[in-house]
């Protein structure tokens, strides 16, 4: 039986498994580039800050799949750069020998929580992976449900998120059929094509 819950700081090796799902799940992406080193940092930051969190989905002490989120998305990149500049200094530095070109965007992800203020409090879906070997079970539907429940639409005005707006059907058609409505299309500064998504949920 798969259960969700919420991942400990303290949880070492499941973090480190997750880390792996992240690996295996988003291959050729920017993060994934960036190595394992500097997405154990990443995703232990999402334990340790007070506004985020990490869910993982299980089943028989197995982790199979995670959903990462926050409802202080800048906060939460301060909170990195306060708590762990070193060691997110020294991911980058091997990412940037490696690609020289990958400096710009590591500045761009960093400033781009500040520069996404908005009005209203609201939860960023941050990150969902599921194991490729699993990805029949329903396990990310299973996940965005964990969270929904989890948010007091009382208190946030929505569940927001972003994904790739070309060769991303997968993505796309699993978000719409979890109840997220595409609010808009955009163009990142390095060209990429992004659909920004939410999920209103019920104030009770």
């Amino acid at each position: 039986m798969v259960t969700i819950r919420e991942v400990k700081p303290e949880e070492k090796k499941l973090i480190d498994e997750i880390v792996t799902i992240h690996l295996n799940t988003f291959t050729g992406f920017f993060l994934t580039f960036m190595g394992r080193g500097f997405l154990r940092q990443m995703y232990q930051s999402y334990c340790d800050h007070d506004e985020s969190g990490l869910l993982v989905a299980e089943e028989d002490g197995n982790a199979l799949g995670f959903l990462a989120f926050s409802s202080n998305f800048s906060g939460l990149y301060k909170f990195m750069i306060k708590t762990r500049l070193i060691q997110f200094g020294w991911y980058s530095i091997g990412a940037f020998f490696r690609r020289p070109s990958a400096f710009m965007h590591i500045i761009s992800a960093f400033l781009k929580p500040g520069e996404a203020k908005r009005e209203e409090k609201y939860v960023e879906l941050s990150s969902i992976g599921v194991d490729p070997n699993v990805k029949s079970k329903g396990i990310g539907s299973k996940l965005i449900d964990a969270l929904k429940d989890k948010v007091d639409f009382k208190k946030y005005a929505y569940i927001n998120l972003e994904t790739d707006a070309v060769d991303n059907e997968g993505a796309i058609h699993f978000y719409e059929k979890n109840g997220f409505v595409r609010e808009r299309m955009f163009e990142t500064d390095e060209g990429r094509k992004m659909y920004e998504y939410k999920f209103v949920g019920e104030k009770k």
